[in-house]
């Protein structure tokens, strides 16, 4: 059964539809989440979702009682209807439009911090699900390479494998669990996720400089290390923008870094060489 009964998606309609011009009613935008309550459907048996704004557009985000259940961006002609398709094919559960969004949703979109955000993960085998768990730990604002990511899920893949980026183009939990945060090895971002240019936005909005990360990677600088404290970190990592320029030390590889004397920040945590 499909859960609207008009066009659009719940954003565009605002909080009543606009009826039909010919003095009928308008119909409300989460009218068949009010049925669903009337006729008493126990809430566990169904989702309902919101659509959000992000700075790379629409971003559908459903959930159930206790915890977020998917989120796609609107990208790619994806309308209301379509992901609603989706989450039931992927959770086996309908979603039905609602007003109000998941407790802690609009905050984690605005801070881009969604890591205290419970995310329903159990449809993923444990491997899949350890890979976006080491995701979501990147901080916002920053950037992480495939590597750092494989050794956070304890994960056998090697940076050049194809098997992490296979996961994250398939991430249900777009911009919640953070693909856009991952790179390449020489820094590049992998965004196998999203269009470059949604990735781009996403980290735009972050605070992420990706021209200097760019100048970095091209560079060959993989890590930033300060000549004064001798601790070197991922080029994003909150302690490495604070280097002023005559005391950046750039490195290709952690075991150059080693060899010169220098440590791995314990906040970014590099890997070890």
């Amino acid at each position: 059964m499909s859960a609207h009964d008009q066009d659009g998606p719940p954003a565009s309609r605002g909080a009543e539809g606009t009826g039909d011009g010919l003095g009928t009613p308008p119909v409300p935008a989460d009218f068949a989440l009010r049925v669903l309550r009337r006729v008493g459907i126990p809430r566990e048996r169904y989702d309902t979702y919101v659509r959000m704004e992000t700075a790379a557009g629409a971003l559908f985000v459903a959930f159930g009682a206790d915890h977020v259940t998917g989120a796609a961006l609107g990208i790619a002609g994806l309308t209301a209807e379509r992901f609603e398709e989706l989450h039931r094919e992927r959770t086996r559960r309908s979603a039905v439009p609602a007003l109000k969004p998941f407790p802690g949703l609009a905050t984690a979109l605005r801070t881009g911090r969604s890591k205290g955000l419970p995310l329903d993960l159990g449809l993923l085998d444990a491997h899949k699900e350890s890979v976006l768990r080491a995701v979501r730990a990147v901080p916002a604002g920053q950037l992480r390479p495939l590597s750092w990511i494989a050794r956070e899920a304890a994960s056998p893949a090697g940076p050049e494998s194809e098997e992490i980026p296979g996961i994250l183009a398939r991430n249900p939990f777009a911009v919640l669990v953070p693909c856009h945060r991952v790179t390449y090895e020489n820094g590049v971002p992998c965004d196998a996720a999203y269009l470059p240019a949604t990735g781009d936005a996403l980290r735009r909005a972050e605070g992420v400089d990706m021209a200097e990360v760019r100048r970095w990677s091209g560079s060959g600088a993989v890590f930033l290390a300060s000549d004064t404290t001798h601790i070197y970190c991922h080029p994003t990592c909150a302690h490495a923008r604070r280097i002023t320029p005559p005391h950046r030390v750039p490195f290709a590889t952690a075991r150059d870094a080693r060899r010169a004397g220098y440590r791995p920040c314990k906040s970014c945590r590099p890997l070890p060489a």
